[in-house]
């Protein structure tokens, strides 16, 4: 739809309800000057807000349909889900105890949605919920949907007949490695690291012996899949490598040349 019919269903959908422009700027919270633009076609200099609090007063909803001309974006999206699906299913498959299921969707009181893998070590009767991004984008709606699937994650587990009773529901965050989405993991880190405490190495620990439920982020590469990489290298720590002083007696000691400094013989 162009931007000029988009203005035209507002301008129509406002005279059918026989509002002013003024009445549907106060409804919307805008001025009647941005109401004036839209209806108009004018939407360069209307934030992505405004247009949509216009909408929703009149009963539309605004979707965003992204193109590229060099591909398909949801193809991309997906391919690039789907190679961490399968790094992380690799992983799984070489830890001793661990069965999984890949994409278990559920259906519980009122609540539908789908766990990317659902993971379950039978001698602890531990369950891990595994959530996989490809990016990181609204922290609360993410921490919110990990929160309800690890809700539910017993119950789902006690129908499929996986486990009759967890010990406990852990879940993990596991998103592909990037530049950006560090930075904007480091943005939200108090939060992050509320209900995610453990990191890429405490999390190798804790799927060895699973205890007590935990929560936890890493961020893995996917790069190497099928190359023969040990699949315990592809989880990356979260944690900054914080860079230790010498002691006053390393400090004293003169450091060994190494062999390329070393005097030739002679």
């Amino acid at each position: 739809m162009t931007d000029q019919r988009f203005g035209a269903v507002i301008r129509f959908l406002r005279i059918r309800r026989r509002w002013r422009q003024q009445d549907l700027a106060d409804r919307a919270r805008v001025s009647q000057s941005v109401v004036s633009r839209m209806e108009r076609g004018h939407f360069g200099s209307v934030s992505l807000d405004k247009i949509r609090a216009v909408a929703a007063a009149l009963d539309i909803r605004v979707d965003i349909n992204a193109r590229w001309r060099a591909g398909d974006l949801d193809r991309m999206l997906a391919a690039g889900h789907s190679a961490l699906h399968e790094a992380v299913a690799r992983r799984l498959l070489h830890l001793d105890g661990w069965e999984f299921a890949p994409e278990v969707s559920f259906s519980k009181f009122g609540e539908r949605g789908v766990i990317d893998i659902l993971a379950w070590h039978v001698a602890s009767t531990s369950l891990l919920v595994i959530e996989l991004k490809t990016e990181l984008v609204d922290f609360n709606e993410m921490l919110g949907t990990l929160d309800r699937k690890r809700r539910l994650a017993a119950e789902i587990a006690r129908e499929r007949g996986w486990l009759e009773r967890a010990a406990s529901v852990s879940v993990w965050l596991i998103v592909a490695d990037s530049s950006t989405s560090r930075r904007r993991a480091a943005d939200h880190a108090t939060m992050l690291r509320a209900a995610l405490p453990l990191d890429g190495r405490a999390i190798r620990s804790w799927l060895a012996r699973p205890g007590s439920a935990t929560g936890c982020l890493s961020f893995w590469s996917t790069g190497h899949a099928g190359t023969g990489t040990p699949p315990s290298a592809l989880i990356r720590s979260t944690r900054h490598r914080i860079r230790v002083p010498p002691t006053r007696e390393q400090a004293r000691t003169p450091a060994r040349p190494s062999a390329s400094e070393a005097p030739e013989a002679p």
